[in-house]
């Protein structure tokens, strides 16, 4: 143990010890405040709120390390509620607690613009660690901190000053442990015995349809303690002082994740609904007055009495104060550690160096073919070697994604400082546990699979892109070109599907050089994930194309990578990643007028102004072909009702990827035979 958290222990003990009494009281005014929210927008979720108040007086009321005036404080105890469809019990506590939310942002429960949407959102609530509500992914991401706060240890402390030794809590139910992201994560915590990580599990035997007992039968205590963590079980869920006693020798432990199983009354306070399957959402509302009165609260709505809120004033101070004592550790930490503190303020503060493209490789012009896959491994360890913050993980194909970080060592065990995450066959932990290191807020996380596993992943980009988080994933084996391992691994439909998901940028680069870009691409995006797809096939550099357009213009999305020639423009063809190569062979074919635009990312593309956008694709040009080894239907709004798209709209093939594009006509002599029924 820290000699800060000592300290906190010590100051919390002799400040103020477990207060039942007004504990107690602060959980019946938090069910108060759940059910007149939902009441008053007629939905919402009664049951966790109302099943779970208890853990939160301990660890709001108590036991938590947090400054609600600071906070981003960068060790504060982190707590994700997982089973975000119980967003009024979080949004309770941080109102009692003194976070920047007030009684009428929870009066404005699930209200448009509100403070206190349905399920919580990052960024737009103080206090909110992450976007929860799509079951389990909550886990991931806590498993992602307290890996991401390992590292930050292992990184940035010292013999004489401790900056970070802060744990990540978790509050989950019974869908999320059934939800397989969950157990991926807590396999994977287990394997690293994160003892930063401490999930209470919200055990009340009740799912949305039934009771839990028709769907699941483990012994959830045995998997576990299987996984490698240590387990508790308070089998009175709402007794403080059995939850602060867990608590406290979870906090204690050293060697694996904790897990306190807590066995609650769901929906407990609404006798009508209490301990069943109704307690999930707003079914409850229709008795929640009798149930206010049967708990003693008074008929005024949203009420906290003055003894709560002068209990949690108290105990504000003093979290002020534990949070003053680590200032003055973090100020004598970055005068005697000044290369480590500003490395640690560009992690927090997204700061990536000017001209990245000074410490891109550049290839040759007479170079041989190469896979953009092995392209994409020269990018990451040139930058990575310079930005120490970049990390990368593979889901058990480091030998073919080629992702791996050189001179960088594994994450492990021995070596919290590895840059090098070993996931495992776990796509969809792969992917939550990378939003936690972007919601822990200092590396810059990158994970890497096959693009035809993405949709095994997909939620937790869904949600990355949703919350703006700045990780990127590197899909390699793009196209049809995989070849022989045939179509359950030729990923047709997946490049589109990304780029349906809003706040992802998708770049699919066609050549080693436009790699580069997307790579700087990537780490400049800092308000949202991109995915990059990368080739396993050789396919040629394009040196007749300047090598800075190459570069630059996948910042941009697109670009004119050949110019027409003879003075006027009749036709241009569109191409990205492993069909550019086709496009500019074919404008050699088809003579002069012909224009080639590469758009490696559509979204850059449509975030620049009309202007360059008209510069690149001039809307009076309605003579256009688009090329893709994938699916067509996105192609259409760039090349229009006159335009026309050679592409693959069903599943490949088994046999060698030169064959299978040749058989689906994905060449430069089926680009040139459409391009002329449209010249």
């Amino acid at each position: 143990m820290s000699r800060y958290t000592q300290f906190l222990f010590n100051l919390l003990s002799s400040n103020m010890s477990l207060n039942t009494k007004l504990l107690a009281q602060a959980s019946t005014e938090a069910r108060g405040l759940a059910m007149d929210a939902v009441a008053a927008c007629k939905s919402g979720h009664l049951g966790l709120p109302l099943g779970a108040a208890e853990i939160g007086a301990i660890l709001y009321g108590h036991a938590l390390r947090v400054n609600p005036d600071e906070p981003k404080w960068i060790n504060r105890d982190r707590f994700v509620l997982s089973a975000g469809h119980g967003s009024m019990f979080l949004y309770a506590w941080l109102n009692l607690v003194g976070y920047d939310l007030s009684v009428e942002e929870i009066k404005r429960f699930r209200a448009l613009h509100s403070k206190t949407p349905g399920h919580p959102e990052f960024g737009e609530t103080p206090g909110v660690e992450a976007t929860t509500g799509p079951l389990g992914q909550g886990v991931g991401n806590a498993v992602g901190m307290a890996m991401s706060a390992k590292m930050a240890e292992a990184r940035f402390n010292t013999p004489t000053h401790t900056i970070f030794d802060h744990h990540v809590v978790a509050l989950c139910g019974d869908g999320c442990m059934q939800e397989g992201v969950a157990s991926e994560a807590a396999a994977l915590a287990g394997r690293q015995k994160l003892d930063n990580l401490i999930l209470f599990y919200d055990s009340n035997d009740v799912t949305l349809d039934a009771m839990a007992s028709k769907t699941q039968c483990e012994d959830t205590a045995e998997r576990f303690t299987a996984y490698g963590w240590a387990v508790q079980t308070v089998k009175e869920g709402n007794d403080m002082v059995a939850l602060m006693a867990a608590y406290d020798k979870a906090l204690k432990a050293t060697g694996a994740p904790q897990l306190i199983i807590c066995k609650t009354l769901i929906g407990k306070g609404i006798p009508e609904i209490a301990g069943t399957a109704k307690a999930h959402g707003e079914s409850g509302i229709k008795y929640v007055d009798a149930a206010r009165k049967a708990l003693g609260l008074p008929a005024e709505k949203f009420y906290v009495s003055a003894e709560v809120r002068s209990y949690f004033a108290e105990h504000k101070k003093n979290l002020k104060a534990a949070y003053q004592k680590w200032q003055t550790t973090f100020d004598a930490w970055q005068k005697a550690n000044p290369d480590k503190a500003a490395l640690l303020r560009t992690g927090l503060d997204k700061v990536v160096p000017p001209n990245l493209f000074d410490d891109c490789p550049a290839y040759p012009d007479n170079s041989a073919p190469m896979a953009t896959r092995k392209a994409g491994a020269d990018m990451l360890n040139a930058l990575a070697k310079k930005q120490p913050l970049i990390i990368s993980g593979s889901a058990d194909l480091h030998g073919s994604t080629l992702n791996y970080i050189k001179d960088a060592g594994d994450f492990d065990t021995d070596n919290r400082a590895g840059r090098n995450i070993h996931f495992g066959i776990r796509e969809h932990a792969m992917g939550a546990i990378m939003n936690g290191f972007a919601y822990h807020g200092i590396f810059r996380a990158s994970g890497a699979t096959f693009l035809t596993f993405a949709d095994y992943m997909r939620p937790s980009i869904r949600l990355a892109a949703l919350a703006k988080l700045p990780v990127f994933y590197i899909f390699t084996h793009d196209s049809v070109g995989v070849g022989e391992d045939g179509p359950t691994h030729q990923p047709v439909e997946l490049v589109s599907a990304l780029r349906c998901i809003p706040g992802l940028d998708v770049i699919r680069p066609g050549d080693p050089e436009e790699t580069a870009g997307a790579f700087v691409a990537a780490l400049e995006h800092s308000i949202g994930p991109t995915a990059i797809c990368l080739t396993r096939q050789a396919i040629p550099l394009q040196p007749s194309i300047p090598l800075h357009w190459r570069r630059g213009g996948v910042l941009s999305g697109g670009y004119v990578a050949q110019y027409e020639k003879g003075g006027f423009l009749n036709l241009i063809l569109l191409a990205c990643g492993s069909e550019l190569q086709h496009a500019i062979n074919a404008a050699g074919q088809l003579g002069n007028g012909v224009r080639v635009v590469s758009l490696p990312c559509f979204e850059r593309f449509e975030r620049m102004p009309w202007e360059y956008r008209e510069s690149i694709l001039p809307s009076w040009c309605k003579k256009r072909v688009a090329i893709e080894a994938g699916v067509t239907g996105l192609w259409h709004k760039f090349v229009g009702p006159e335009g026309k798209i050679v592409g693959i709209d069903h599943f490949g093939l088994s046999g060698p990827g030169d064959q299978v594009m040749k058989e689906f006509g994905i060449t430069a002599e089926r680009l040139v035979e459409v391009a002329r029924t449209v010249m």
